[in-house]
């Protein structure tokens, strides 16, 4: 197995809200594991560490769950797929496990992070951004936790498209490579009030 950090899990044989509330009551935090091949495993986690791994790996990079059930124990890498609040609260209440194949492409949702200053915006130019996430096709540890856009180059009135992106090796866009991500609006231009135009 890769040398990815880990997460002790042990699997769950009560389940149902009087079992799932006890849990939590405890620390624990109630969730299901579902395998590469799409069957699900009712687990349970403590929050504490559950906590700490999603801080630091967020939901895009991938981790191994070693899985408790008696004396046998199994480990596979996986993701955090899904994630329930409390309503009034930042804290976990259930959360779903995502295995993977390393070798077979998924699908995931990645925030762009834009760096830069844009040329069009030292000559009074507004940005608007369209975009914010963006959804990658590749294998696993291909995948980036996040994709980084540079925007120094955007002149006024010039959009950017998903199709200007430039991407990782092995890694594609899902989305449509004519979205746009950003326009760079001349206020000298006019426009509406708003901030909408054309471009978009």
């Amino acid at each position: 197995m890769a040398d990815f950090a880990t997460i002790t899990v042990q699997k769950r044989s009560s389940t149902g809200k009087g079992a799932n509330r006890r849990l939590r009551a405890q620390g624990i935090i109630p969730a299901v594991f579902y395998t590469a091949k799409g069957e699900s495993v009712p687990i349970q986690v403590a929050e504490a560490p559950l906590m700490k791994l999603f801080e630091t790996m967020g939901r895009t990079t991938v981790f191994n769950v070693e899985i408790e059930d008696g004396a046998k124990k199994e480990t596979h890498p996986a993701l955090i797929w899904d994630i329930e609040y409390y309503p009034t609260k930042n804290r976990f209440q259930h959360v779903d496990f995502f295995g993977v194949d390393l070798n077979k492409e998924i699908k995931i949702r990645v925030p762009l992070a834009f760096v830069g200053t844009a040329k069009g915006a030292k000559l009074g130019g507004v940005l608007e951004t369209f975009m914010e996430f963006i959804d990658l096709v590749g294998k696993p540890l291909s995948i980036p936790n996040k994709l980084t856009v540079d925007i120094t180059n955007l002149e006024l009135a010039q959009t950017m498209r998903v199709a200007d992106l430039s991407m990782p090796e092995g890694v594609h866009p899902a989305t449509d490579g004519a979205q746009a991500i950003l326009f760079l609006r001349d206020k000298s231009a006019g426009g509406d009030d708003d901030g909408e135009s054309s471009e978009k």
